[in-house]
């Protein structure tokens, strides 16, 4: 499957045999890295890395990944570079666009991955922004698939604040392998209504179901996997009331209860970290399934190089 010169602004970017290509490519590779086999398929390639956003797993995914494959990636900060101030966004796009191979960005606003994309003319990920996160889906999906096998008619439960990138993410990647996703939220928390509508048509497709219900007991029974996420986004910090935000999410933290409500013993959390322990998950939960969760962690890496892969070369 050729997906060169393709960019990821989000995973409708993906139809169902791509979104699979990408996550059987990411398998490989991890596979590779762990018998020590470096083919260099990016030898000479250029990466720029944007972040608007501070970062550990996706800095050191994109890094290492690159590196791995013998490409050379560059960290580029607010401070090093003139983004849509000093420099308009499109000529920042065209000048990078002509000296790196691919952009990476991770920010703020969706607005400016998309004027990134259209003038940069080489390929452009999507790390973050206020509204996607197709890369930590990725890895999601890739975890999953490690313990669970295939996916279909699985069920994976998202609790907390259900509006935000990482769930609406999260929502399209679990539809495109057939899941059964809830997403368990407070009325005032819910997704984003059009990528809902968007994700129910793929669901369609592979027989997947959507659900957005409120009682955290009743949406978790016969989970296969629970996913939580930090309850204040990064740069969120400063935004109205958090105080009351997480008042209204604290029956929604993922704790002993809540996984004996799932009536699974074999059911399983993941976080995309980091994570604010005794916040939107109990400290014990958290240890009790660390091997989960920072396995997540080092998928990044691995979806992360396949998704460079897949569109940087045939």
């Amino acid at each position: 499957m050729n997906l060169k010169g393709r960019s990821l602004n989000n995973l409708f970017d993906l139809n169902i045999e791509e979104f699979n290509y990408i996550l059987e490519l990411a398998h490989q590779v991890k596979n590779e890295k762990k018998n020590n086999i470096f083919p260099k398929r990016l030898q000479n390639k250029n990466i720029a890395l944007i972040f608007e956003k501070p970062s550990t797993r996706t800095r050191c995914s994109f890094i290492v990944a690159a590196s791995d494959e013998g490409a050379h990636a560059e960290a580029l900060s607010n401070t090093e570079i003139h983004l849509g101030e000093k420099e308009s966004i499109e000529d920042t796009a065209r000048v990078l666009g002509r000296i790196f191979d691919g952009i990476m960005f991770r920010g703020f606003k969706h607005k400016t991955l998309e004027m990134l994309i259209q003038h940069a003319n080489v390929p452009v990920w999507n790390a973050l922004t206020d509204l996607h996160h197709p890369t930590q889906a990725l890895a999601d999906i890739m975890t999953c698939q490690e313990y669970l096998g295939k996916l279909n008619r699985k069920k994976i439960v998202y609790l907390g604040n259900g509006d935000n990138n990482v769930t609406h993410s999260l929502i399209i990647a679990s539809c495109m392998l057939g899941m059964h996703i809830v997403i368990c939220c407070p009325d005032s928390f819910q997704p984003d209504k059009e990528i809902i509508q968007q994700s129910i048509q793929i669901a369609k497709k592979t027989n997947g179901t959507i659900s957005v219900l409120s009682n955290p007991l009743e949406a978790v029974k016969n989970a296969d996997c629970i996913y939580t996420d930090v309850w204040i986004s990064m740069g969120d910090e400063n935004k109205g009331n958090n105080e009351e935000k997480c008042k209204q999410l604290l029956p929604y933290q993922v704790n002993k209860k809540l996984m004996l409500a799932t009536k699974n013993s074999e059911c399983f959390v993941l976080h995309c970290l980091p994570a604010y322990k005794n916040m939107e998950i109990s400290c014990d939960v958290f240890e009790e399934n660390n091997k989960f969760i920072f396995d997540l962690a080092e998928n990044r890496m691995h979806s992360i190089k396949a998704i460079m892969l897949a569109t940087l070369i045939n």
